[in-house]
């Protein structure tokens, strides 16, 4: 997928890596400016806007390596050999085969569960899966299940201790966790490339906020309308928050792109296609709060006070907007039956089949298999 530094090269073939600044100066610009300056795009100081536009256009953000992106794949990484290696305990093997075949050649569902995968009967009280309900214990290979344990136990994380579920930090942790080696490949691959990319332009610092908080509301939205006893759990919301913020640098800087309107066609096939292949909410969820945060924390060239105007119309506008979201949301989340609010969003994540009871129902099965 082509990413935001991209979309202003004469050169479409190029590779995508950080090039070096013209001269000095728009290096020192950017390390006079605050924090706060840098946030928002406003680092402008004695780095001529003529200067801006050339950098925009060869490739260059605020930083040469991004190491916010390094980090989280390295703990990914190191979470996903956790994830093998609790398989291999329970059953024997790195990825389960029995009592079902993990299509993402990964642990089990309850595995996942009990790592830390969202999965709202371990985060709230669900109708139609009381905590007395029984599912396949890790280290059960028959079908139909003959270890059963209490969702309670495979939830882990030392229990309910006698109260109702609330393991709420599985909006978090989710992201850190990956079904199998095909999941965690292609989603490092976007991440090392589209996310990469968008951290250089933007910095670490509204990097690490567009992404977590694209990943943690991709989660909100799926535990709201994702049928609620099929465990969700990875990276992709987040990438898919990273990859609108090359939206937004398209059409902020549209007089910049070399051939805008045919980076407009591909982008929104790429999208499209993204979103079908994943067709769960998460994607959907990280999109939309990308376009808000990054509308908010992309450093925008303003050439004119009506542009500046503009932009500042729409973060002002979607900081608000995200909050109110994120709100509403997680309020519904925890109400008795989030299908009330959009009877029809269970369909984001299930395609009717006579198999599934045309998705009605919790979609909880004791062999099961994870959403991602």
């Amino acid at each position: 997928m082509h990413n935001a530094a991209d979309m202003g090269r004469s050169d479409s073939y190029q590779d995508l890596e950080y090039a070096e600044p013209l001269d000095e100066n728009s290096k020192l610009a950017a390390d006079r400016a605050s924090p706060f300056q840098k946030a928002l795009g406003l680092n402008t100081g004695k780095y001529p806007m003529d200067q801006r536009i050339e950098d925009k256009k060869r490739g260059i953000g605020r930083q040469k390596y991004p190491v916010v992106v390094w980090a989280l794949t390295i703990i990914m990484i190191g979470v996903f050999i956790n994830e093998l290696v609790v398989n291999s305990r329970a059953q024997g093997t790195p990825v389960s085969f029995k009592p079902v075949v993990n299509p993402m050649l990964g642990p089990s569902e309850s595995a996942l569960i009990n790592l830390g995968a969202r999965f709202p009967p371990c985060m709230k009280v669900v109708q139609g899966l009381p905590l007395t309900t029984q599912m396949a214990c890790l280290n059960d290979t028959a079908n139909p299940p003959d270890r059963l344990c209490s969702i309670e136990d495979v939830c882990g994380f030392g229990g309910f201790q006698g109260g109702e579920p609330n393991q709420w930090f599985r909006f978090i942790t989710a992201i850190f966790l990956h079904a199998g080696f095909i999941h965690i490949i292609l989603n490092m691959l976007a991440q090392l490339t589209i996310s990469a990319q968008i951290e250089r332009e933007m910095g670490s610092a509204g990097f690490f906020i567009t992404y977590f908080a694209a990943g943690i509301f991709g989660n909100v939205l799926g535990g709201n309308f994702s049928l609620v006893g099929a465990p969700s759990l990875g990276a992709s919301g987040a990438i898919f928050g990273t990859v609108a913020v090359t939206w937004v640098d398209l059409f902020a800087h549209w007089q910049y792109q070399y051939r805008p309107r045919k980076k407009l066609a591909i982008m929104t096939v790429e999208m499209l296609f993204g979103i079908a292949l994943g067709y769960i909410p998460s994607h959907l969820g990280g999109l939309c709060m990308g376009l808000l945060v990054g509308t908010t924390l992309y450093p925008v060239i303003s050439p004119t006070k009506r542009h500046k105007l503009i932009m500042w119309a729409f973060r002002l506008a979607a900081i608000p907007l995200a909050i109110v979201l994120f709100v509403v949301l997680i309020r519904n989340f925890y109400t008795s039956d989030p299908y009330a609010a959009c009877s029809g969003c269970r369909y984001l994540s299930c395609i009717p089949t006579a198999s599934n009871n045309y998705c009605q129902g919790t979609g909880f099965t004791t062999t099961g298999g994870s959403s991602i």
